[in-house]
């Protein structure tokens, strides 16, 4: 087989005195997302999805929260490690196409910001990462702001 898709969800709670971060981008907001790392659900939903990919699991398994070690940890730096169990398995991302789904703040300002970072961190060029916002139209818990979450989709080749 030469190519390989995965997809990835995560989710994480809003919560005051947390800086919200997503794809590696700090945005300003009143809330952030609570979680045992920095909770970026952008960059983990693209992490489960490359190990999707593989049928290695997901980021629970390689970054339990249960291990202190990971406590604040910077999900990119998270992502360069499940990127590095891509690369020495022979494969390599064609691209990733991604949504986050939340009610505020706006990220439409911050969308290439993150598209630069996390293509940055996998070694891939801006338009191989595809991200895109949208709002619940105030459905569920994401609608009533009480959570943000992601999903994407990552193709690899051989």
């Amino acid at each position: 087989m030469t190519i390989r898709i995965g997809n990835g969800y995560d989710i994480h709670r809003l919560t005051p005195e947390r800086k919200l971060i997503l794809g590696g981008v700090e945005i300003t907001h009143e809330l952030g997302l609570l979680g045992h790392s920095d909770a970026d659900v952008l960059t983990h939903a693209i992490m489960d999805a490359m190990l999707g990919a593989l049928s290695l699991g997901d980021i629970g398994h390689y970054f339990p929260p249960t291990d202190p070690k990971w406590k604040g940890a910077d999900s990119l730096l998270l992502l360069s490690q499940v990127n590095q169990l891509v690369l020495d398995r022979g494969w390599k991302i064609g691209n990733i196409d991604s949504v986050i789904v939340a009610e505020r703040p706006k990220l439409k300002p911050h969308i290439e910001k993150m598209r630069e970072k996390i293509a940055g961190v996998l070694q891939l060029e801006p338009n191989q990462v595809g991200v895109k916002a949208t709002t619940n139209e105030k459905l569920d818990a994401v609608g009533r702001e009480e959570g943000i979450c992601a999903y994407a989709v990552v193709l690899l080749e051989k």
